[in-house]
């Protein structure tokens, strides 16, 4: 992106990625639904400008932005087709878009390892939050069908390697459940019985990742973007 471009960061979280467009030179507004989240941001990264707002129902004008970026944001929408037409409607003719998803759990180990340990070693009778599959949007065949309904042309995708350092398991273990709601869902679902075994068989499952300062851990994403004709 050039500098002086106007940048939407949607599910801005605590702004990292609008803090990295900024750095860049651009002009960057963060939105996500969580006033928590935004309040966050705001005190993170001044240089940028964050509000509260719906990534399936933005609250700009049209043609507004010259990129629009969504990091790790588009599995957690209610309607990810919807937020895809809304970032496209947003962005002024020949803006991108681009976001980022994991890549599958056999590469993604930190996230990857949680879900199938609580099914294997905890309580499975738990009710997940409702939301899309949250790995469907790493198949680039599915996620260019997706992009090209939308409107987007130009698609490309690359995988970006990604890496977790933490000292503990039980680091680790803090980090997944902060760094994702369906994660955190499932692990709070347990009796500390199960977590005890759930720990156990994570330690298990992460020893090829350790390392003399603790863990090492996989966590690639697929990056995909596309234009606006």
């Amino acid at each position: 992106m050039a500098a002086g471009s106007r940048v939407l960061d949607v599910c801005c979280g605590a702004g990292y990625a609008a803090a990295g467009a900024a750095q860049r030179g651009a002009e960057v507004v963060g939105v996500d639904f969580s006033p928590a989240q935004v309040e966050l941001a705001s005190t993170r990264n001044p240089a940028c400008r964050f509000e509260v707002g719906d990534g399936c129902d933005l609250p700009f004008p049209d043609a507004s932005f010259d990129c629009v970026l969504n990091a790790i944001g588009i599995p957690h929408l209610p309607d990810p087709d919807l937020g895809l037409r809304e970032a496209l409607r947003v962005l002024k003719r020949g803006g991108r878009f681009a976001f980022t998803v994991y890549d599958v759990p056999e590469r993604a180990v930190g996230f990857g390892a949680i879900v199938p340990t609580v099914q294997a070693h905890g309580n499975a009778d738990f009710e997940m939050p409702k939301g899309p599959d949250f790995f469907g949007f790493r198949d680039p065949g599915e996620s260019r069908r997706r992009m090209e309904a939308a409107g987007f042309a130009v698609i490309e995708f690359t995988i970006v390697p990604q890496t977790w350092r933490v000292r503990t398991l039980d680091e680790a273990i803090t980090a997944v459940m902060e760094g994702t709601v369906r994660a955190r869902v499932a692990l709070q679902a347990q009796t500390p019985e199960a977590m005890v075994r759930i720990r156990a068989a994570l330690a298990q499952t992460w020893a090829p990742h350790q390392r003399e300062f603790g863990y090492e851990l996989a966590m690639p994403v697929v990056l995909a973007s596309g234009a606006k004709p």
